[in-house]
């Protein structure tokens, strides 16, 4: 039966977000998008507005939405260059597989595609944003709305995800029409599993002398699959960035690259659950005495660097659970690797002791952060270094841009893993360069009272930037050095609480001090040059020519 209302094409999208479970959305507004935020105001009581001083923090929000629950981070900004301001986190978001719903305004329908100047357009808006995203569409008329929200939905969880996107110009938001509400569920498409294919990974599982498996961010849902298969195989489990927390950084069977690359020789058979699986194909190297096994729901990823062995197109969710008592069946009587696993751990903990000052702060971190805290990186020192050698304990606790690397992302990004987790404890890590990227959040901070605690580390430079010009160019130093504020007397004028902390110890009373603060905090770290993390990330070939 039929729910035909006369709605304006704004009421038509909000009643849709209500629909798919959406209750918070991050957006600035304007000229083209009044009617969607006066349907905003009419549905306040479902829905909240977590608007920002720029759009692309609104969209970094979102992100960090998505990245830490598994579920849509949605945004909205004016088309044009409201919405071009967004696309550093749109392409962060398809380079994580986040779940991100970009809903962007777009000038008056008669004027789309002439070229005649109209207020915010820009040539092909829909086309740059289906270059950044799994799908894109556009409303044209209000009773299309719920049907294309309902398809946004479906390519948001079905196979891999990624970012999507609705434009919709701005007299179908004003216009009103008959719209029918109880829009077609969605069937989600995921891949079937091949049967076949199990079973010879099983026996080619079951029967190696040294396996490995490898994680990325697909791998979250099986956390506990993983777990049991590293258990039955004695195979070590490697997560880098978007797949550390897979398993506990206190099993023994869990460790960082450089303890990979260590035992990378002799690894039989490599199984890559849900990872782009590139360090070792790029860099350590491959040869005819090593088989690859590749279970990855996205077939065009399969083959991108080398053909595996086998590939498993479907989700880990579907592939895991059925894997394991096969595996069970075809596997070899195998001794506990636990003494040789422990001894690797102190080893790369000795390599790691070249970062003795990172180091000092993550433990403190660390220390602070209970199992389930969420510790969002960037792109500074401390940053770096987290992702291999901080402990993650949990799924969904580490937040990283992955390959994508944006800097200036994490501040804003930490405010929407906060507004997702309001009674987790979020810390984000930054350095004076990439928190001035989004600086003016803070005031969104103050004024939606979020939590966040973050973690300025002041070198008063583009730190990684300026020691390569050091050692790579002859100190040949150009465009790195920063001129900072006050950032204490900055926070506290934005209505932040703002501390200065000197050392590891000084940094470890303000976080006990920023997680019993309402809102949000602000922890300078004056800080000079640190050790080169990058020696433990980039690493030599060893295997195959």
């Amino acid at each position: 039966m039929k729910n035909m209302q006369s709605i304006t094409g704004g009421e038509a999208v909000v009643k849709s977000l209500i629909m798919h479970g959406v209750d918070t959305v991050f957006g600035l507004p304007g000229l083209q998008n009044d009617a969607l935020y006066n349907a905003f105001y009419d549905n306040r009581s479902s829905v909240r507005v977590v608007h920002t001083r720029h759009e692309q923090g609104a969209a970094y929000m979102a992100l960090g939405y998505a990245l830490s629950r598994d579920e849509p981070g949605v945004y909205n900004v004016v088309p044009g260059p409201g919405f071009l301001n967004t696309t550093a986190a749109l392409s962060t978001a398809y380079a994580t597989n986040a779940k991100v719903l970009c809903l962007t305004g777009q000038i008056p329908s008669a004027y789309i595609g002439r070229g005649i100047g109209m207020l915010h357009e820009i040539p092909d808006q829909l086309g740059v944003l289906r270059s950044l995203t799994k799908w894109a569409d556009r409303i044209s008329a209000p009773p299309s709305a719920p049907d294309l929200v309902a398809e946004a939905f479906r390519q948001l969880n079905s196979g891999r995800p990624r970012p999507v996107g609705l434009e919709c110009a701005m007299d179908v938001l004003t216009n009103s029409a008959p719209v029918d509400l109880m829009a077609a569920p969605f069937a989600l498409r995921h891949p079937p599993v091949d049967t076949d294919a199990l079973e010879k990974a099983a026996k080619i599982l079951g029967q190696a002398k040294h396996p490995m498996i490898f994680v990325g961010r697909g791998a979250m849902n099986v956390s506990e699959e993983v777990k049991q298969l590293a258990e039955m195989l004695q195979a070590p489990v490697i997560g880098y960035r978007t797949g550390r927390g897979v398993l506990s950084s206190r099993h023994y069977l869990s460790h960082p690259v450089p303890a990979a690359h260590k035992l990378w020789p002799r690894v039989d058979v490599a199984l890559a659950i849900g990872s782009r699986f590139q360090l070792p194909q790029t860099h350590w190297g491959v040869d005819s005495d090593l088989k690859v096994i590749r279970i990855d729901v996205d077939a065009e990823a399969m083959n991108r660097i080398n053909k595996p062995d086998l590939g498993i197109v479907a989700r880990n969710e579907d592939v895991l659970p059925p894997l394991l008592p096969l595996v069970e069946a075809h596997n070899t009587v195998r001794a506990s690797r636990e003494t040789e696993m422990l001894e690797l751990k102190a080893w790369t903990d000795e390599q790691f002791a070249h970062l003795a000052p990172q180091n000092a702060f993550l433990n403190v971190i660390r220390d602070e952060l209970p199992d389930d805290g969420i510790f969002v990186d960037e792109l500074t020192q401390i940053g770096y270094v987290s992702r291999q050698v901080m402990p993650v304990y949990n799924p969904y606790t580490f937040i990283s841009t992955g390959y994508q690397g944006t800097l200036g992302w994490g501040f804003a990004t930490a405010l929407g893993v906060k507004i997702a987790h309001p009674d987790t404890p979020v810390i984000s890590v930054a350095g004076d360069g990439g928190f001035m990227f989004n600086v003016q959040e803070l005031a969104t901070a103050v004024q939606h009272r979020i939590g966040l605690v973050t973690l300025l580390f002041n070198d008063n430079a583009f730190g990684n930037v300026k020691r390569m010009q050091q050692d790579l160019y002859g100190n040949r130093v150009i465009a790195s050095d920063l001129h900072n504020p006050d950032f204490i007397k900055m926070g506290e004028s934005f209505g932040a609480q703002a501390i200065r902390a000197h050392n590891p110890k000084e940094m470890r009373a303000a976080i006990r001090k920023g997680f019993s603060e309402a809102g949000p905090t602000i922890i300078e770290i004056p800080v000079g040059p640190m050790p080169d993390p990058e020696r433990f990330k980039v690493l030599p070939r060893v295997r195959g020519k």
